[in-house]
């Protein structure tokens, strides 16, 4: 059962959240995991000319991408994000477009090399509505890859999130968690190819892991 997405409600929180992660300092970087300097870097999206990050954020990981001569594209629902980042990050090429992304996708007429999410829109945005969606606007053999946390043991599917802690305005949104041969078959029901979702290992025994999912057109 679908779960009640409030889109205002939702961007007053990413706009909350923008205040306290967006650093004007902070220099361009990809990485898939929550460790600085671990786990696998931008190789996974092959060799594109173009890419569409989903849930864009701070930009840094475009920033990085443009910076390589790729022609990096990113949408995030944050008012305040996309202005910051976007003013940020302008003079290398980046282009940030602030729109709910299932709208966005379902009207942007464009295709791209690679489309990914770093703890981004495809951690917070039903699958199955936003796996065909992206599957249209990748160029044919694009790649699709994300990443999140993994999923609790015994909490599968869409989970309630409350940002800022447990006090004060009930700021929340929705996240989605699933076993990696879930999250591959719901990318095969999609329409792509070559799936793998694996969890790439703490570099700290004992510590939260990464999920990173992949899949071609």
């Amino acid at each position: 059962m679908p779960v009640p997405h409030d889109i205002a409600a939702e961007t007053e929180l990413w706009d909350a959240f923008a205040e306290s992660a967006f650093d004007a300092e902070a220099k361009p970087s990809f990485h898939w995991t929550q460790y600085a300097g671990h786990g696998p870097g931008a190789e996974l999206l092959g060799s594109p000319e173009s890419v569409l990050e989903i849930g864009c954020g701070t930009g840094r990981a475009l920033a990085y991408l443009a910076q390589q001569g790729v022609k990096a594209t990113g949408v995030d629902l944050s008012p305040r994000m996309v202005e910051l980042a976007g003013e940020r990050w302008a003079p290398l090429g980046v282009r940030i477009e602030r729109a709910e992304v299932l709208d966005w996708l379902a009207t942007n007429e464009a295709r791209y090399d690679a489309v990914y999410s770093i703890f981004g829109a495809a951690w917070f945005t039903d699958p199955s509505r936003l796996f065909p969606l992206v599957r249209e606007r990748l160029a044919p053999g694009g790649a699709f890859v994300f990443s999140q946390p993994p999923a609790i043991p015994g909490a599968y599917g869409p989970q309630g999130m409350y940002k800022g802690g447990f006090a004060g305005k009930a700021m929340f949104t929705y996240r989605y968690s699933y076993k990696p041969a879930v999250w591959e078959r719901h990318l095969v029901r999609a329409g792509f190819s070559s799936v793998k979702a694996r969890v790439v290992d703490a570099p700290e025994e004992g510590h939260i892991g990464t999920l990173i999912v992949s899949a071609s057109a």
